[in-house]
């Protein structure tokens, strides 16, 4: 890895850790610059999320206050996000490398739209709490099951369509479904790692440089937090979004 890739991986990864301190939606950056590394799709799609995975416990354990207490359901959850993020990963390992590259445009369109989205589907979700009857956990597990192996697979925008899952099946403050949306992110994100490391699917030196960017941009944004319009990240990372559409879909599609 030449000095180029890795002032590349460095940016990039102090770039996502400064947007999840912000805003959320690191994946829209990180995963193109492992792209741009040279890593194949499917390496640089695992590698990605170990370099990232951090951010999502980090978010727990700033606010485990709002956890929910330990009972049958949210055990269940667990139990599900665990299980699912693990088979997202087994099904990411499982497809050929040119059947993965095919919808990589499509996803990073699809996370952009829900991240360009995020606040009229939270506002939605949200406003329909009251109104909702709660689903049985067979119910609410089935659904969240298919996000979280969404999650394992690809991960970008899965902390919004958590969010929109948990605003439907628990009905409660939007504090308390923020921090059983960051338990259950983490589950998924580290069940999904766990599998990528044991089947040696990480690059190791594009992730530690990337990890330590992200670590970097991570303390950054809870300065930055203060000063800077949260209106300016999301700008910014939608635009970015829409860039690497563009471009991947010209690479893989035409």
């Amino acid at each position: 890895m030449d000095t180029g890739t890795s002032l590349l991986l460095l940016a990039a990864g102090g770039a996502g850790g400064i947007i999840n301190a912000l805003a959320g939606g690191a994946t829209l950056i990180t995963f193109p610059a492992m792209l741009a590394a040279g890593l194949p799709a499917v390496i640089a799609n695992a590698s990605n999320a170990v370099a990232i995975s951090p951010g999502h416990l980090i978010a727990a354990l700033a606010d485990r206050g709002k956890l929910p207490p330990p009972t049958r359901r949210t055990i269940s959850f667990v139990a599900v996000s665990t299980v699912a993020g693990a088979a997202g990963a087994g099904v990411l390992l499982l497809l050929p490398e040119r059947l993965f590259v095919l919808p990589v445009p499509a996803l990073i369109a699809f996370a952009t739209l829900l991240f360009a989205f995020a606040p009229q589907i939270q506002g939605w979700t949200v406003g329909h709490q009251k109104a909702a009857a709660l689903p049985s956990t067979s119910a609410s597990s089935a659904v969240l099951g298919l996000a979280c192996v969404y999650g394992g697979f690809f991960g970008a925008g899965l902390g919004v369509i958590l969010t929109a899952v948990l605003s439907i099946t628990e009905p409660n403050d939007i504090r308390a479904i923020k921090a059983l949306k960051n338990l259950l992110a983490t589950c998924v994100s580290l069940a999904a790692t766990l599998i990528f490391i044991v089947q040696g699917a990480v690059r190791w030196p594009e992730t530690s440089v990337m990890l330590l960017g992200a670590m970097i941009g991570g303390y950054t944004g809870g300065h930055l937090i203060r000063i800077l319009p949260g209106r300016i990240v999301r700008r910014f990372v939608i635009a970015a979004g829409a860039l690497m559409t563009v471009i991947y879909a010209a690479r893989y599609w035409f």
